[in-house]
């Protein structure tokens, strides 16, 4: 269901949230018109029948369309907490010539992946909650449902979108530490980087993961990429000046020079980061802002469906 992201159609909608309804809405249709129906919204909030309870709570409309008995959860086995954590720092603002390449770079990926998980949570009426950091946590949310509250929320998003900071650098592994201290109710944290801080210190990295996991939360990790420049190196062949959005510092270089040295130490870096999130049994998701935002869906409805099987 690899879809990617047609940025002049997703910002006429304007509104955030408009948008981010109509993300979701293509999202649920696609997966109405797939085979792999397990992955649907619905199917969230419903669990097999079992043979011999009572036929009362049994979804017909449902059995229409799969053919399968299934019967709506209490609500208290669907409704969970769920907090979205974003890295604010300047290397999310690569790539600078997003735009004309008609993607959204990584914080405004990350925003509208989090504002369409928001409306996503909403069907399902859970809490949600946000937390934005760079070099340290800048704000945490509580989590709630009202309108009031995902308005704010979607307030917060908006203004990551529209002003992006400049050399701010990321410390992720402090930041997850002390969400993890102030998040008090066992919940679901859905994080958005792109990890720039932590290639010298995976070791650290998952034991804040770890930190998350030992106070009873769940984890996902969105490990947000433009897979075309950062983990490719698919620069024209000229002398290029590269520019760290974090410290400001440049260097100039040719692009072919160290391609193939530097693909292999990304791909050391992907293989390391994939076992030790299997390691610590962390969900760890590489989001290509060159793809659509259904690929954070997807991912996150996989995981809802791992918690609710293992009786959260």
């Amino acid at each position: 269901m690899a879809q990617t992201i047609d940025r002049a159609l997703l910002e006429q909608f304007g509104n955030l949230e408009l948008l981010a309804k109509q993300v979701v809405e293509g999202f649920i249709t696609g997966l109405h018109k797939s085979p792999f129906h397990g992955f649907s919204v619905e199917f969230a909030e419903h669990r097999l029948y079992n043979t011999g309870e009572s036929t009362r709570h049994i979804d017909w409309k449902l059995f229409a369309r799969t053919d399968k008995h299934f019967v709506k959860r209490y609500e208290e086995e669907t409704n969970l907490r769920c907090w979205m954590v974003l890295d604010h720092s300047s290397s999310m603002n690569f790539p600078e010539d997003a735009k004309a390449r008609n993607i959204f770079n990584k914080s405004q990926f990350s925003a509208y992946a989090i504002a369409s998980l928001i409306e996503l949570l909403k069907k399902q009426r859970d809490a949600v909650g946000l937390g934005i950091f760079s070099d340290k946590v800048e704000d945490l949310t509580p989590a709630k449902l009202s309108h009031t509250h995902l308005n704010m929320l979607y307030a917060m998003l908006n203004d990551v979108i529209e002003k992006p900071i400049t050399n701010k650098n990321s410390s992720i592994v402090e930041s997850i530490h002390q969400i993890a201290e102030r998040i008090h109710q066992r919940s679901l944290v859905i994080i958005f980087s792109d990890l720039m801080d932590s290639q010298q210190n995976l070791d650290e990295l998952f034991l804040a993961l770890q930190h998350l996991k030992h106070n009873k939360h769940e984890a996902i990790l969105f490990h947000v990429v433009d897979k075309e420049k950062e983990l490719d190196f698919n620069f024209e062949n000229r002398p290029t000046q590269f520019i760290d959005l974090e410290s400001g510092e440049e260097v100039k270089l040719h692009p072919s020079a160290i391609k193939e040295l530097y693909k292999t130490q990304m791909q050391q870096f992907d293989k390391e980061i994939k076992l030790k999130a299997g390691q610590y049994a962390i969900d760890y998701i590489e989001a290509d802002i060159n793809k659509g935002l259904h690929q954070v869906l997807q991912g996150y409805l996989v995981k809802r469906g791992k918690m609710l099987k293992g009786g959260r």
